[in-house]
């Protein structure tokens, strides 16, 4: 579902500012996997995600998502691959705060012709497990800070996606709401999705669904 052929990453390639985020990774990550991703900040873990979401592309290597090679790919092709292939859980929300919790989930669903009765029906649906019904139709600037992830959350998962990309996703979570959150990635992993997520979370490294554990450190895998 995901691989990683000899990728390097480098921003501001041949200036003084050079950085190199990524060395040579080579990564495969297969369909119904669940990978949990280990380093500290600036290790490299965001940089990964952000390679197989599309939104950057490597400075060599390929990286293949689903059998087809994003590496070269146009930009509106990777949002198309994007918006029908992966599901994001962003670490600072990205949240648009002048929206209802309804209109941030279903933002992800605006190209596609499901119903508006079928978007309310699979939006409610994710938002009672996430305890979060009560906040259908409030702005998203009003919600707590726990509120607002799980509005994250609940929108990586409006449009079915079969790779969802998790970077520490129970920062901001009380125990409870970390409880709901496995159970939520639990079904999805049975449901036959790709995951990787990236936390520093102990309660993770104890699962015993969790297929494999990937550490990196200065943009090398360990």
């Amino acid at each position: 579902m995901i691989r990683f052929d000899a990728v390097d990453l480098i921003f501001n390639l041949g200036q003084v500012n050079e950085v190199t985020a990524l060395k040579q990774i080579n990564l495969s990550i297969q369909k119904n996997e669940f990978t949990l991703l280990r380093g500290a900040s600036g290790s490299g873990k965001s940089s990964i995600f952000s390679l197989i979401a599309g939104l950057v592309k490597p400075t060599s290597g390929d990286v293949v998502i689903d059998g087809k090679s994003i590496a070269k790919i146009p930009d509106n092709h990777a949002a198309m691959m994007r918006r029908d292939k992966i599901g994001v859980i962003f670490q600072k929300f990205n949240l648009i705060h002048d929206l209802s919790v309804f209109d941030n989930m279903t933002l992800p669903l605006v190209p596609s012709e499901m119903s508006i009765r079928d978007i309310r029906s699979r939006t409610e649906g994710i938002l009672n497990d996430l305890s979060l019904m009560d906040k259908l139709d409030t702005s998203v600037r009003y919600l707590s800070g726990g509120e607002q992830q799980r509005v994250a959350i609940a929108r990586a998962l409006i449009n079915n996606p079969k790779i969802i990309l998790a970077d520490e996703p129970t920062a901001n979570l009380d125990q409870a709401l970390v409880e709901s959150f496995l159970q939520i990635m639990h079904r999805l992993k049975g449901k036959g999705i790709t995951i990787l997520l990236a936390s520093h979370d102990p309660i993770f490294s104890d699962l015993e669904w969790v297929d494999r554990t990937i550490d990196i450190s200065h943009g090398e895998l360990l």
